[in-house]
């Protein structure tokens, strides 16, 4: 009996996204990791091309979605994890410190709808939590530094990491955002990489790091232990968080980061429709000086 996933990867170059069909290649199972609503910023104009293709490959390969799995409330992509729920009845479920993301947000865009308990999703999920895909285990890892509420989903040899990491050439997350902090992404990496050496790491995003011709996101814990630009064997806590905080200050916002929090924290949903009929995304605006 297989014992490892199969494994369909879709780059979202837009977004520097990949969302992943994962399946169970004996019993037709299938969860999807991170899946990416198309939305045009300028227009206000959102599409589920990205998503459908998706489904497509899920229909090609004959496997039932029974999971949309989200690894964080993303800052700079936008959810299709409802239309994926609709074409295919699967349970959304993302890690249970939601909840602490919900309540950072809730206030800064007025958000009167939003629970604050995490209800807009089908299922909050608990570190070393293990959900059924076949005759395989989805093993739910917390991994907060990027954000409070992160979450890695392992499953077999591989594991989808979210933002905590990413390619060896590139580094790793920003911890600068309202929840986040250096050192406790540092020590979940160091927990990320005190797996087998030969497991097998899916990044969340590639932004093709200086010199790299192509992307790429699948790497293996041995790699980034020896090879990751910031936080390879050797380097230690202290060393870590002033490198992260030193880079994080240079980063600009990720261009949809307010709708992109707006919506995901929501489950994916756009906030509750006006009058007339039209869902509104908020901009907070503050006056300097």
């Amino acid at each position: 009996m297989p014992s490892n996933p199969t494994i369909d990867a879709f780059f979202d170059e837009p977004t520097f996204t990949i969302t992943y069909l994962v399946s169970d290649p004996a019993t037709l199972r299938a969860a999807i990791i991170d899946p990416v609503l198309d939305y045009d910023h300028k227009s206000g104009v959102a599409s589920t091309a990205s998503a459908d293709r998706v489904l497509a490959k899920a229909a090609e390969r004959g496997v039932q979605v029974d999971w949309i799995l989200e690894t964080h409330a993303h800052a700079d992509h936008l959810s299709a994890a409802p239309h994926l729920k609709a074409r295919t009845g699967a349970t959304v479920a993302v890690g249970e410190h939601i909840r602490d993301v919900q309540k950072i947000f809730k206030p800064v865009f007025n958000a009167l709808d939003v629970s604050g308990d995490g209800r807009e999703f089908d299922r909050l999920l608990g570190d070393g939590e293990r959900l059924p895909l076949g005759n395989l285990e989805i093993e739910v890892m917390h991994l907060p530094g990027h954000t409070p509420a992160d979450v890695a989903y392992r499953v077999g040899n591989a594991v989808f990491v979210g933002d905590t990491i990413f390619m060896p050439d590139y580094g790793t997350a920003r911890a600068d955002f309202p929840g986040g902090d250096a050192a406790t992404l540092y020590r979940s990496i160091r927990r990320l990489l005190s797996l087998p050496p030969d497991t097998r790491l899916f990044m969340c995003h590639d932004y093709k790091a200086p010199g790299r011709d192509s992307f790429a996101w699948e790497t293996t814990v041995a790699e980034q232990r020896a090879r990751n630009v910031h936080v390879h064997d050797g380097v230690d806590e202290a060393a870590f968080v002033a490198l992260r905080r030193k880079r994080d200050a240079g980063l600009s916002a990720p261009v949809l980061l307010l709708p992109s929090v707006q919506v995901n924290i929501r489950a994916g949903h756009l906030p509750p429709a006006d009058p007339n009929g039209v869902s509104y995304l908020r901009i907070p605006v503050r006056l300097a000086g």
